[in-house]
C-alpha cells in the first residue's frame, strides 16, 4: 500500500504538481508559523519536513517508491548520504521517532540561503483597516538556459586548478629572519568559487554566473491589528543558488508617526485640550477615527475635568490581530487651557467668585514678624533663584557710602 503520509500533511494528492505543492506549503506555513501560531511548533516542523521531501524531485521519487519506512532504512538511492535528515532538522522526534535512522542511508539536507529583509513603511490607518501593498523585489533566480550549470554544454564546471577547488589560496609573507606569516585569500582565478568555466563554454544568458537577476512583484497583506516591527514571511522567495535552498523574504512593518494617536499594544492614546469653561461646565467634541468615522465625545456639566485627567472610550482602540471584530480602548488625556490675565473686570470676577466654591478661611498671623513680599513670574533664564537675595544685599550695602572695600581698613586719627 502506497505511503501518503507526507502528501496528507500538506493536504495535496499524490499526483499534485510542483506548483500545487509549493502553493499549499506557503499557505500552511503562513498559518502554522511559530511567529503567528506559537502553539503549532510541531505541526510547522511536520509541514516543513514534508515540503523538504516533496519539493525535491529525487527525494520525492524515492519516497514514492519506498515510503517513510524506506527512507528510515536508507532507501538505497545514490546522492543521499551521511547525515540523518530527521535528526538534523528536528532531533529525530517526528513521525514516530526516526532517531535510529542514519548511518550511511540518510538524506543530506541542502544548505539554506540567507533571508532577504525589506522594511515596509505603513501608517496607523493601514494597520487599523488592513491593506495590500505591492513590493517590487529584485532577486537572483537559477538560469533556465543552463539549469544553473553556468556552461553551454550543461556539464558541471571544472575544478579550479589554481586553488584545487577549495576557493582559497595560501601565501607566505616574510616577517624577518626565520619568520613568516601565512596569509589566506580568495582565489583570483575562480573568485573563491572553486570552480572554473572556460570563457568559450560560458552560458550566453548568465555569463557563467549560474543565476540571472529578475524583478518580481510581491503582494504584501497587512492584516488588521498588525503591529510595528511585525514580520511577514514569504517562504522560499529569497535569492536562488544551485544546490542551495532559497531563503525567505522577510517584510518588517515600520509604522509612521501619527499626528493624533499614539499606539500602545491594542490601545490608542491621544491628548485633547479644553477650556476652563469646558472643564467646569461640560463639553462636546468630535474625534475623527482611523476608519473615517466621527466619534462624538460628550461630558456632562458639573463633572469637573482636572488637568491630566484620563478618560476611556471603550472598544475604540486598535483591532486585535486575527480577531478584528474585537478592539482595544481609546484613552484621552485632558489638558486645560486657562484664560489670560485680566480676562474680566473686577466686578465680574466677584460675581464669578460668588458662584464658585468658597475660598478657604484665611487669618493673618498676629505677629510683628509678618512681612509682605511680592510674587513675580518665574524666568527660567535667570541664573539662580538666589539672585534676588544677592541684589537686595547689594542694595543695602549701597546705602552706606562709607562701607570699606575688600582688603581696606578704616583710618584712625
Amino acid at each position: 500500500m502506497a505511503d501518503n503520509k507526507l502528501y496528507d500533511i500538506l493536504g495535496v494528492s499524490r499526483s499534485a504538481s510542483d506548483t500545487e505543492i509549493k502553493k499549499q506549503y506557503r499557505k500552511l506555513a503562513k498559518e502554522f508559523h511559530p511567529d503567528k501560531n506559537p502553539e503549532a511548533g510541531d505541526k510547522f516542523k511536520e509541514i516543513s519536513y514534508a515540503y523538504e521531501i516533496l519539493s525535491d524531485q529525487k527525494k520525492r521519487q524515492l519516497y514514492d517508491r519506498v515510503g517513510l519506512k524506506g527512507l528510515q532504512e536508507g532507501g538505497g538511492h545514490e546522492g543521499f548520504g551521511g547525515d540523518d535528515l530527521f535528526s538534523h532538522l528536528f532531533g529525530g522526534g517526528l513521525f514516530g521517532g526516526f532517531s535510529g535512522y542514519g548511518g550511511g542511508g540518510g538524506m543530506r539536507r541542502r544548505q539554506r540561503g540567507e533571508d532577504t529583509v525589506h522594511p515596509l513603511k505603513v501608517t496607523l490607518e493601514d494597520m487599523y483597516n488592513g491593506k495590500t501593498s505591492k513590493l517590487q523585489l529584485s532577486k537572483n533566480v537559477i538560469c533556465e538556459k543552463c539549469a544553473g550549470k553556468g556552461s553551454k554544454t550543461g556539464q558541471a564546471p571544472e575544478k579550479c586548478p589554481a586553488c584545487n577547488g577549495c576557493g582559497m589560496k595560501v601565501t607566505y609573507r616574510s616577517l624577518g629572519p626565520g619568520m613568516a606569516q601565512q596569509v589566506q585569500s580568495a582565489c583570483t582565478d575562480c573568485h573563491g568559487s572553486g570552480e572554473l568555466i572556460r570563457d568559450k563554454d560560458k552560458c550566453t544568458v548568465c555569463k557563467g554566473k549560474k543565476v540571472c537577476n529578475e524583478t518580481k512583484i510581491l503582494e504584501v497583506h497587512v492584516d488588521k491589528g498588525m503591529k510595528n516591527n511585525q514580520k511577514i514571511l514569504f517562504r522560499g522567495e529569497g535569492d536562488q543558488q544551485p544546490d542551495v535552498e532559497a531563503g525567505d523574504v522577510v517584510i518588517i512593518l515600520q509604522q509612521k508617526p501619527h499626528e493624533r494617536f499614539e499606539r500602545n499594544g491594542d490601545d490608542l492614546h491621544m491628548k485633547h485640550t479644553i477650556s476652563l469653561t469646558d472643564a467646569l461646565c461640560g463639553f462636546s467634541f468630535v474625534v475623527h477615527q482611523l476608519d473615517q468615522r466621527d466619534l462624538l465625545i460628550k461630558h456632562p456639566p458639573g463633572q469637573v475635568i482636572k488637568p491630566g485627567d484620563v478618560k476611556i472610550v471603550s472598544g475604540e482602540g486598535m483591532p486585535i490581530y486575527k480577531n478584528p471584530f474585537e478592539r482595544g480602548n481609546m484613552f484621552i488625556t485632558f489638558q486645560i487651557k486657562f484664560p489670560e490675565n485680566h480676562f474680566a473686570p473686577e466686578a465680574t470676577l466677584l460675581k464669578l467668585e460668588s458662584m464658585l466654591p468658597p475660598r478657604p478661611v484665611f487669618s493673618l498671623p498676629d505677629s510683628a514678624q509678618v512681612e509682605e513680599v511680592d510674587l513675580v513670574d518665574y524666568d527660567a533664564n535667570e541664573r539662580s533663584s538666589h539672585s534676588h537675595v544677592r541684589n537686595r544685599g547689594e542694595a543695602y550695602a549701597s546705602d552706606d557710602e562709607e562701607q570699606p572695600g575688600p582688603g581696606m581698613q578704616c583710618m584712625h586719627q
